[in-house]
């Protein structure tokens, strides 16, 4: 079995990757920074007999999206992880980091879905996890462009999710949902959050308990809870 995760450097993706890695998953890690990825790679192949590529890429620029799907195939789980935030007043806020936040946010996560799901349903099985956030679910004053990004992940999501159980297909996604959890997200999206983080690896193990359920993953104040499946 082999998992492609992008943004696998840090946080959930990271920890998504120590998770299947012990499952004895093959693994495809993506994400910009080279040596944390080869960082990463050393410390699970001393640990488990799998198969590991790192490749360093910036998802933002979609040419590299489609690069990466002609480079890596046959691929059983696709981990959209990759992203960031930022946190200011609309109007003062960078236009160019919210570009390349769209861009990494939105942009890349529907081109890989889209490319891997066409391969997906042509071999009968596969499965995709979509991070997306509780942000998606609500407004975000201070945050909007960031908010904006996860709901269109929740909502394309949902969609697919119904279009895939009315063609009976055996191809499944689901939605992470998390609200903070304790990464370096906080840093890059120059924000600190009030409540309390819930712990990356917790959140990653629980996350791969549920990952062929098609339903929406919460987590939140260092707890984890499904939802009704609402497909």
């Amino acid at each position: 079995m082999k998992a492609l995760i992008t943004g696998a450097s840090s946080g959930i993706g990271r920890d998504m990757a120590r998770v299947l890695a012990n499952k004895g998953y093959n693994l495809v890690l993506v994400a910009r920074n080279e040596e944390a990825l080869k960082q990463l790679a050393e410390e699970l192949k001393e640990k488990e007999q799998i198969e590991i590529e790192t490749i360093a890429m910036d998802l933002s620029i979609i040419e590299n999206c489609e690069q990466l799907h002609k480079k890596v195939q046959n691929v059983d789980i696709l981990i959209n992880n990759a992203g960031f935030g930022d946190c200011g007043n609309f109007t003062k806020t960078s236009l160019q980091k919210e570009i390349n936040m769209i861009n990494t946010n939105i942009v890349a996560y529907h081109i890989l879905m889209k490319l891997y799901l066409i391969d997906m349903k042509a071999k009968g099985s596969g499965k995709v996890l979509n991070v997306a956030s509780i942000a998606g679910f609500m407004p975000g004053p201070l945050m909007s462009t960031y908010y904006a990004t996860k709901t269109y992940i929740v909502r394309i999501s949902e969609s697919i999710r119904e279009e895939l159980k009315k063609e009976k297909s055996k191809v499944q996604i689901s939605i992470l949902c998390p609200g903070p959890v304790s990464t370096n997200f906080n840093k890059v999206a120059n924000v600190k959050f009030k409540m309390r983080e819930a712990n990356s690896m917790k959140v990653a193990r629980i996350c791969h308990q549920k990952i062929r359920t098609r339903e929406i993953l919460y987590c939140s104040r260092g707890r984890c809870e499904i939802s009704e499946n609402r497909s």
